[in-house]
């Protein structure tokens, strides 16, 4: 588990480094189906990690939001760059996020948050780290005056968390930022006391990692529907929050979300 962390630790190193390269540079690659930015950063580390993958662990898959390889019960899930929009804009708000999945369990997770230099870790059983200093969530209820809560909504998300919000601004202040995965480290090192988020198709890229990390700070993810999910394939949207708080975020939600779409997991 350690030699995993060590090598995820490596690659998140790289990330920054390419990410902080193509920083405030022009560096829009082209455009997916839904509208939403890939960069060249995005690519390039994509590439990178299956790369490595192939030449250390051969008979490990790579699922990443930009391109997958192979087919494994160990599977390195991967968003290169969360938050594109916001980095190919110039704006300080993007991620990395990488995690070793195994039959759909994650085991291995990191984020990088280039801008800030800091790595979060997290080993199955073994505690959640921001720059090797153990973290923990909060416990801190919804209408502590110190809470802040985040969400994260796209004009494709499947599932639609506009009432949802509606009900919470009642209860705390709440912010989105533009990246689920910085929404959930916040939440894991106790600055959010939740993280919200619609995202299904491809979307276990996002939420992977955050779910150890959080997790192993002592909090809890699970999907929309409250329920636990595989993080090797698509998934159905995440509760990502301290454990004071999740039984009424689930009522909330349970009472006010609306389903565009018909996808169901």
């Amino acid at each position: 588990m350690i030699e995993y962390l060590e090598f995820a630790k490596d690659i998140s190193f790289k990330a920054k480094e390419v990410m902080l390269t193509y920083f405030n540079e022009e560096n829009v690659s082209s455009y997916k189906d839904d509208d939403t930015i890939v960069t060249v950063a995005d690519k390039i580390i994509n590439d990178y990690l299956i790369e490595q993958v192939k030449k250390v662990y051969p008979n490990h898959a790579v699922y990443g939001e930009e391109k997958s390889f192979g087919e494994s019960d160990y599977v390195w899930v991967c968003d290169p760059i969360d938050g594109t929009a916001m980095y190919a804009r110039g704006i300080l708000v993007a991620t990395f996020s990488l995690a070793l999945v195994y039959k759909g369990e994650v085991i291995i997770g990191v984020v990088m948050d280039p801008f800030n230099d800091c790595l979060y870790t997290a080993v199955k059983g073994r505690g959640a780290y921001k720059n090797d200093k153990k973290i923990s969530v909060s416990d801190y209820s919804l209408t502590d005056k110190r809470s802040v809560g985040y969400f994260d909504m796209y004009p494709q998300a499947e599932y639609d968390l506009y009432d949802v919000v509606k009900v919470l601004n009642q209860k705390c202040y709440n912010v989105s930022l533009g990246s689920i995965v910085r929404g959930g480290i916040l939440v894991s090192e106790g600055k959010f006391i939740f993280s919200l988020f619609p995202g299904t198709v491809c979307k276990n890229c996002d939420i992977a990692a955050v779910k150890l990390i959080v997790e192993e700070a002592g909090g809890i993810v699970r999907n929309l529907k409250g329920e636990e999910q595989y993080y090797n394939k698509d998934i159905s949207g995440a509760i990502i929050s301290n454990k004071v708080v999740y039984n009424e975020l689930l009522e909330i939600i349970n009472d006010n979300i609306k389903i565009k779409g018909s996808y169901n997991n």
